[in-house]
């Protein structure tokens, strides 16, 4: 066994790369260092290697921090446009809808023409929404600004963790560090979002917020147009054969499915005859529908919009299905906690994020110590950690009271749900970014970032509809006080999720990942030659 330098593509999982659909035959390498751990050659300086990563980790953040700022403001907003619960939960649902529906889309577009114009765009086109949404009047025009503020998360994450991928295309322990702060992005955002706009409207009022997150997002804008290196990856020309790689069959298909879909998990609970209304129960099926065609279709169109094959990797489905229960749990759970706070126990949205602050503090921890033992610790065990962090967290909260002390539940709750929160994404994260060649790295970002949003828009379905169901039927008894009950129902909704999600993570076989490459002589004849392969730290 021998260790060597690695050139060309990166290190993917063998079951990744028997199954991977690679268009173009030849991946080139978009930067040549002969070292993995040493500073990528398209940054002048580490100051600027640490403002990329840091404006990149703000795009992915860009919907957790619009999820955090609204679920601060939550109550206030409802109070002062007379909103009722599904038009304020809308507010957040509108957001993960619109992202989730498009990621792919502009996932696809990053790898075809590029990804520094579309990453910048997005920024400042986000921040132009975020100041229209501080001047809303309605509950619709809100609502709305809040999908389109969606949308251009949707249009700002593949092009970030693309060029991510391609700049740190050789697994090493500074890759680590890197998309460890980027999918910090995620869990952080959220918490940072409900600091600053409990701040913000504490100071002037629910406006502020917006107008605060334009500003943040707006210099973040200017600040990538000078730190983001130049997009070195081929680019495709605007003929037919682009288009047809487009796969704009697949684009309409996952948008039409995904989106009814998740807008009738949203809305069934406050329609006029509930779940039973006509036009949810058409949007449910054909949505389910759409979204088994589109299966269909990627399995059969030469330019598949997501590559099917991937999905045979183990590992690979396996992750995906923890994720989606993970993070389905984590921001419904927040979100009505938050809402809790504001609701049950009175506080104003500068006290309900002063009390979030711990977990802002933890993530940030947790992602250090992430980017420190991934490459030493098998990331199976990391993400059954990160699934028993879920289940006791979403535990502690779902038995809390109105008379229930803070640090006795939520705080222990808040530190150990960004554990599971922060441990799952990284490994997740980084291993689809391993399982995908380089002109395929924005798709492969928008597959998490897919089922990310996916799994968010379900879970608020179903936790608006738990919550009105019991809100509904609470009388006074037993161990929970009525204000509380609808609430803990949705925690143990969360509990169950996580829960579920140790039965998956059970059956991963996931090692390491960013180590030392290895190459691994098949043949046993000691030179190199006749079956050979190249591993990645444990991944095997």
């Amino acid at each position: 066994m021998a260790t060597v330098e690695m050139a060309a593509a990166p290190v993917a999982p063998a079951s990744a790369v028997n199954n991977m659909v690679d268009e173009k035959g030849v991946v080139p390498c978009a930067v040549e260092i002969a070292n993995p751990e040493g500073r990528p050659a398209c940054f002048k300086s580490t100051i600027q290697e640490v403002l990329f990563v840091l404006t990149a980790t703000m795009a992915i953040a860009m919907g957790a921090f619009l999820s955090g700022a609204v679920s601060v403001i939550s109550a206030s907003v409802g109070a002062d446009l007379g909103m009722t619960t599904a038009e304020i939960t809308w507010m957040s649902s509108a957001n993960t809808l619109a992202g989730g529906a498009f990621l792919l889309l502009f996932g696809k577009l990053a790898d075809c023409f590029g990804r520094k114009s579309m990453f910048v765009g997005s920024l400042f086109i986000f921040a132009v929404f975020s100041l229209a949404a501080g001047f809303s009047k309605t509950p619709i025009v809100l609502d709305v600004l809040n999908g389109m503020m969606g949308l251009t998360t949707a249009a700002s994450v593949p092009p970030a963790q693309g060029l991510l991928g391609t700049i740190y295309e050789k697994p090493s322990k500074r890759k680590n560090a890197a998309f460890a702060c980027f999918s910090a992005g995620n869990p952080l955002g959220f918490v940072i979002g409900t600091i600053f706009s409990g701040i913000a409207s504490d100071l002037f009022n629910w406006r502020a917020s917006f107008f605060l997150l334009a500003i943040i997002y707006l210099v973040f804008s200017i600040l990538a147009m000078f730190t983001v290196p130049k997009d070195t990856t081929p680019k495709e020309p605007f003929t037919w054969e682009t288009f047809k790689k487009l796969d704009p069959i697949g684009v309409v298909l996952t948008i039409a499915g995904v989106g009814m879909f998740c807008a009738a998990l949203s809305s069934g609970d406050t329609a006029p005859q509930g779940w039973r209304t006509s036009y949810i129960i058409a949007m449910l099926i054909v949505g389910a529908l759409l979204i088994v065609a589109f299966v269909f279709w990627e399995n059969y169109y030469p330019h598949p919009l997501v590559p099917m094959s991937i999905w045979f990797d183990k590992n690979f489905s396996l992750l995906m299905i923890v994720l989606l229960l993970g993070m389905m749990s984590f921001n419904v759970a927040e979100f009505f906690l938050a809402l809790y706070f504001q609701e049950v126990w009175k506080w104003s949205p500068l006290t309900t994020a002063v009390h979030l602050l711990p977990m802002a503090i933890m993530g940030i921890i947790v992602n250090i110590i992430a980017a420190v033992i991934m490459h030493r610790i098998s990331n199976k065990t990391l993400m059954l950690t990160g699934c028993f962090g879920y289940l006791l967290a979403f535990s502690l909260i779902a038995v809390n009271t109105v008379h229930s002390s803070y640090w006795a539940f939520c705080f222990p709750s808040f530190l150990l749900a960004v554990v599971g929160a922060d441990l799952e994404f990284n490994v997740a994260n980084l291993y689809v970014a391993s399982s995908m060649p380089v002109h395929q790295q924005s798709i492969a970002g928008s597959i998490v970032q897919t089922i990310t949003k996916l799994c968010q828009s379900v879970g608020f379905g179903i936790g608006t509809a738990v919550f009105n169901a019991v809100g509904r039927s609470a009388k006074e008894g037993g161990y929970w006080d009525v204000e509380t009950k609808p609430y803990s129902a949705v925690f143990w909704f969360a509990t169950a999720a996580s829960g579920l999600s140790i039965v998956f993570a059970v059956f991963l076989t996931i090692g390491t990942q960013g180590g030392k490459e290895k190459e691994v002589d098949d043949d046993g004849d000691g030179d190199g030659s006749g079956g050979s392969r190249k591993i990645d730290g444990g991944l095997e």
